[in-house]
């Protein structure tokens, strides 16, 4: 009888700017380099990114996901850059099959590769990339309720060795970076930064999920959802009320807040 595999966490990662993997000057790749010594390693990964959308949840069922380079204007390095983990076509129809008793439509997506929200950071923490990933998509014109609600039917995959790796950013106003990245970081997008990791830390999930009318200069830091709402699906696989940790925090750009999390 094979033994059981150890309960790994649900994890949130502001992925950035797809430059992140050529820079390691920066804080959060230096983090990244080393966060998969912060928990067991996975049989498989989930990743949620916020550059995925579908009217409906859906799942990567491809056994081999091409990487995909969804930017332009960045240095021919990074185009060059491959992620050539295998897929999961059996885990994703698991987690169809877990979306569907918790009452969403969802569909397998046979092609679907790995966007930058997913492999950008994988490099960094997996580089061999010899653990099989998959995707999930979400959904930009649905609540942060609703993706909550994903989490929460996602939730066994955790003792099924799968590490649950959302993949967004804690702020995310592109017309409000210092492309100099000289100044300090802008005073807005460190207020909410930092109550974000305030509610996250006391686990006040009815603040989180009204985050838009609580939050400090939330519509500056986020003038649309999507890079938030992954955030939501790793709350949502949480152990109720079991408080946030947050990993890792800084800036870059003068507003991108870097910080990253992990739910037990």
């Amino acid at each position: 009888m094979s033994a059981q595999p150890p309960r790994l966490p649900a994890v949130f990662i502001s992925h950035g700017s797809p430059m992140l993997t050529l820079e390691p000057q920066r804080p959060a790749h230096q983090f990244l380099r080393s966060a998969s010594a912060l928990w067991p390693r996975p049989q498989a990964i989930l990743a949620i990114s916020a550059h995925w959308e579908t009217e409906q949840p859906a799942v990567g069922a491809t056994a081999q996901p091409e990487t995909i380079h969804d930017f332009y204007g960045f240095p021919p390095a990074l185009y060059r850059m491959h992620y050539d983990a295998p897929g999961a076509p059996h885990l994703a129809a698991r987690i169809r099959s877990l979306l569907e008793d918790a009452g969403f439509r969802s569909a397998l997506d046979p092609q679907r590769g790995l966007d930058h929200g997913a492999w950008s950071p994988l490099t960094l923490i997996y580089p061999d990339a010899d653990i099989p990933v998959l995707q999930l998509s979400i959904q930009p014109h649905r609540d942060p309720a609703h993706h909550l609600a994903l989490g929460r039917a996602l939730a066994p995959l955790r003792d099924e060795g799968v590490l649950i790796m959302a993949t967004g950013s804690m702020t995310h106003n592109l017309r409000m970076l210092d492309r100099s990245d000289s100044g300090p970081p802008a005073d807005w997008a460190v207020a909410f930064a930092d109550w974000m990791a305030q509610k996250l830390e006391q686990r006040d999930d009815a603040a989180l999920l009204d985050y838009r009318q609580q939050a400090p200069f939330a519509a500056r830091n986020h003038p649309t959802d999507e890079h938030l709402l992954p955030l939501y699906v790793a709350l949502g696989a949480a152990t109720p009320g079991a408080p946030a940790k947050r990993m890792h925090a800084s800036f870059a750009l003068g507003a991108l807040a870097m910080d990253s999390y992990s739910f037990s």
